[in-house]
């Protein structure tokens, strides 16, 4: 390690003017220092120790004081934490660090008044938007070279209420360009210049700071319709730098402020207006090689020579002329200078004007070669001093975030370090963005290419910035003023593996970016705290992370949202047991559903059981009879009759939570068991009914013979009119299912009725005749006549069920039946004997005949 770097310093505080509770104040960072102790815990002058040294690793908290070490782990744990009550559109938000914040309707009469801002409070809000001023060395202000085309159209087109937006490559001096512009249009619109940076920030926070620019907020945040109607009465200049995006999202900032005139400032690989937009374009090139030598004197601050001239010619081809270049390259030859130690060089200031440093002598000196001149931050920061080059380590490892100049002399650890920045912004290697520093472009790509050192930087700063953002005499205003280095630190901690630094960072920091209105540095730190939280493996902080997502998301109107990071929370909770946190989580939630106007909770539907019947309403448990007594089934929309003492099941449609409330009197009716249970008596009583009625028919005495009554038609019936019909082709009822097998053969006598000749055939077909239980085949083999007419059932042996012991019995009877028909045709049967048996094991024969039928049909 070179003598000039000294790695991260331990933060410490030393006694100082006591704020508020007897804390040192935070607002003046240079108090830490009065009392002759530096930032290193040591007397000035003594040898600042690295990170290494001080701190064991895996021991944070050694070598902090015992002064300041209270007051970190207050800060990260929110016992001085600072609630604060913010108006957000129609909502009371009241910021709460400890168990989360809490969201309820706001009265009326705490929503305030929307007031504009008087002359003197504009003034400082503008003087506020512009970088803040540097104490060391002094920078001489450059003129705006070659632009005054530019300068000239852009103000034409303002002053006719046209939108412009300025393309340039970064380095092209765009941001100086905008100044000339602005200081021009100061007396063109009622509400003036408005000066806006749009580095990492949206629509909606771009909206915001146009309103509060010009209206009071007062811890009062307009919902998002309502901030639309103010911006919509703001007529102003706007000038809006380094905006990050374009397209849709543009339009849309161009069309939420239609009285403002928009002056635009942003790279090539920013996204380009949509093709049917009113935006003017405005292209920026570099400067010409007369500009850029003009402009490296005016930097070196003398006059060039001739091979010094000759090296700016090639600059200029290989830099295209981009003032960036040559301002960096002015600050080489500045310290080439330095470097010979001429007389009287020295002592000049850098503001020196051009004749007044003597060229240096001829042969002594070389000049940077042309690839250090097209990308010089390596060799500008090793020329720098030692609090210059550890201000420029912090800068490298927060991601190109300069840390306020009164900041540096904690994080550095020298007394007089605030003059570090001057020296940065000197050399070229810091520009201004908004009203903040950052580096310049491509330095910190050149920088962690050269291998530049700056392990722990990134945890001194988090540390740094967590004791400051929990310190409650700094005002929640300014900390979101640093909300860019503070949201930097954080990310820089979690990346290098410090989760729990960045949730205590977080943690302390989050809470003052929602008190300072600032709601998207907000999000942004609700995020990396959140990641940080998983990381480490912190539910009870991850938890609190989610339940500020879900309050920001409620106050920014976005419900699903709330929903979705609300219920997370509330089950992180309910798992650690956190009934404080998990009640202040279940009221926001509760507040999110009315909102939204539907359940939180999706209920599942259950059906309730019924209300138990009076005693002696109850029905008499008896043994089933044999025949089960028809259960009557109501069918559905039919009025269900009152209950009485017989059990009486109801099929009723299934009933949703929208349906009416007499549909959901008796919802147990509807339940599937019962539905089940119904269709399965139904089919019961079914097949009883049928099993009691075949075994009814089939009790009769086996020695009552069988006649037949004689009849001219299919529906003569039998002399016991017991139902059974005259066709023998039709089935009789009972529940055997034994085929019979006839055989018939011979030709026919004569013809059939239908004059065709009569074949015999062999073949098999239910036995009408037979009824019983037996299942053995029968078989005939005597010939049957033919007709034209239903003939009379033949005889039937009714049998009783199987007994014990099989019988068979034979009984011929005789049916012989003649019957005249107005067409001639006579119909004769002879007996056939049928045999019957009851034994299933036993075969049991039928022998039927049939004598030719002889059928005459006059023609």
């Amino acid at each position: 390690m070179d003598p000039h770097n000294h790695g991260p310093r331990q933060q410490h505080q030393a006694p100082g003017p006591a704020g508020p509770g007897g804390a040192p104040d935070a607002n003046d960072l240079s108090a830490v220092f009065d009392s002759g102790v530096t930032a290193g815990g040591s007397a000035p002058g003594a040898p600042r120790a690295a990170a290494s040294d001080a701190t064991a690793p895996g021991d944070e908290t050694a070598g902090r004081s015992a002064y300041r070490d209270p007051l970190i782990s207050e800060a990260g744990t929110g016992a001085t934490a600072r609630v604060a009550q913010v108006v957000a559109g129609d909502l009371l938000l009241t910021v709460n660090p400890v168990d989360g914040s809490e969201v309820v309707g706001c009265p009326p009469a705490r929503i305030p008044t929307v007031a504009r801002r008087d002359a003197e409070d504009r003034a400082a809000r503008d003087r506020a938007a512009r970088p803040a001023p540097v104490t060391g060395h002094p920078f001489p202000e450059l003129p705006v070279l070659e632009r005054a085309e530019e300068t000239d159209r852009l103000v034409k087109l303002v002053s006719r209420g046209r939108s412009v937006r300025v393309t340039g490559p970064a380095g092209c001096g765009r941001t100086a360009l905008l100044d000339a512009v602005a200081e021009r249009c100061a007396d063109l619109a009622p509400d003036g210049v408005i000066r806006l940076t749009g580095h990492r920030r949206t629509v909606a926070d771009l909206l915001h700071d146009l309103y509060a620019t010009v209206h009071t907020v007062d811890a009062h945040r307009p919902g998002p319709n309502r901030l639309r109607d103010l911006v919509r009465e703001i007529g102003a200049v706007v000038v809006l730098d380094d905006v990050e995006f374009g397209g849709a999202p543009l339009e849309s900032l161009l069309a939420a402020a239609p009285e403002c005139a928009f002056v635009i400032a942003a790279t090539p690989d920013v996204a380009a207006p949509l093709p049917d937009s009113h935006l003017e374009e405005v292209f920026l090139p570099g400067l010409s090689q007369e500009g850029c030598l003009d402009l490296l004197a005016r930097v070196a601050g003398r006059d060039l020579s001739e091979e010094e001239s000759a090296w700016a010619a090639d600059l200029w081809f290989a830099s295209e002329g981009l003032p960036l270049r040559f301002v960096q390259a002015g600050a080489l030859l500045r310290q080439r200078d330095q470097a010979l130690a001429r007389p009287g060089a020295a002592d000049l200031p850098a503001d020196a004007p051009a004749g007044d440093v003597p060229p240096p002598p001829a042969g002594r000196g070389q000049l940077p070669s042309l690839a250090e001149a097209a990308a010089p931050a390596d060799l500008l920061a090793s020329r720098l001093g030692p609090d210059a080059q550890e201000a420029l380590r912090f800068a490298v490892a927060l991601g190109g975030e300069c840390p306020h100049s009164s900041h540096l002399p904690a994080l550095v650890g020298a007394e007089h370090a605030d003059a570090a920045l001057a020296e940065l912004i000197a050399t070229g290697l810091v520009t201004p963005s908004g009203a903040r520093y950052r580096l310049a472009a491509g330095v910190l790509g050149q920088l962690t290419e050269g291998g530049v050192e700056t392990g722990g930087y990134a945890q001194t700063a988090a540390t740094h910035y967590a004791w400051w953002t929990g310190h409650p005499s700094v005002p929640a205003e300014r900390i979101a003023a640093e909300a860019d280095a503070v949201l930097a630190a954080m990310a820089a901690a979690r990346a290098a593996g410090h989760h729990e630094c960045a949730v205590r960072l977080a943690r302390a920091a989050a809470p003052q970016f929602a008190a300072g209105l600032d709601w998207g540095a907000w999000e942004r730190a609700l995020r990396a705290g959140q990641e940080a939280a998983r990381l480490a493996g912190d539910v009870a902080e991850e938890a609190y992370f989610h339940h500020e997502l879900g309050v920001l998301a409620l106050c920014s109107g976005n419900l699903d949202r709330a929903r979705t990071e609300l219920e997370a929370s509330i089950g992180m909770r309910g798992v650690l047991a956190d009934r404080q946190g998990t009640i202040v989580g279940r009221r926001t939630l509760a507040l999110v559903t009315d909102r939204a106007g539907r359940p939180a909770v999706p209920a599942p539907v259950r059906a309730e059981p019924p209300a138990p019947a009076p005693q002696e309403r109850l029905p008499r448990t008896e043994r089933a009879p044999l025949v089960p007594p028809t259960v009557p089934i109501v069918a559905a929309g039919t009025a269900a009759a009152p209950f009485e003492d017989a059990a009486v099941t109801v099929l009723t449609p299934r009933v949703g939570a929208n349906g009416p409330a007499h549909k959901r009197r008796f919802p147990y009716l509807a339940t599937r068991r019962n539905l089940v249970a119904a269709g399965a008596g139904a089919v019961l009583v079914a097949v009883l009914g049928t099993v009691v009625t075949l075994g009814a028919t089939s009790q009769r005495d086996p020695s009552t013979p069988m006649t037949v009554k004689p009849g001219g038609g299919p529906a003569a019936r039998n002399d016991d009119n017991s139902g059974l019909p005259a066709d023998p082709s039709a089935p009789t009822t009972g529940t055997s299912t034994t085929p019979s097998t006839a055989v018939s053969g011979g030709p026919a006598t004569s013809p059939s009725a239908s004059g065709g000749p009569a074949s015999g055939s062999t073949g098999t077909s239910p036995a009408p005749g037979t009824t019983g239980t037996s299942s053995a085949p029968s078989g005939g083999g005597r010939p049957s006549p033919s007709h034209s007419h239903p003939a009379p059932p033949p005889p039937t042996q009714s049998s009783p069920p199987a007994s014990p012991s099989p019988s068979q019995s034979t009984t011929p009877t005789p049916s012989p039946s003649t019957t005249t028909t107005p067409t001639g045709t006579d119909s004769a049967s002879e007996p056939a004997p049928t045999t019957t048996g009851t034994d299933s094991g036993a075969p049991s024969a039928s022998d039927t005949g049939s004598a030719p039928a002889a059928s005459d049909s006059p023609s």
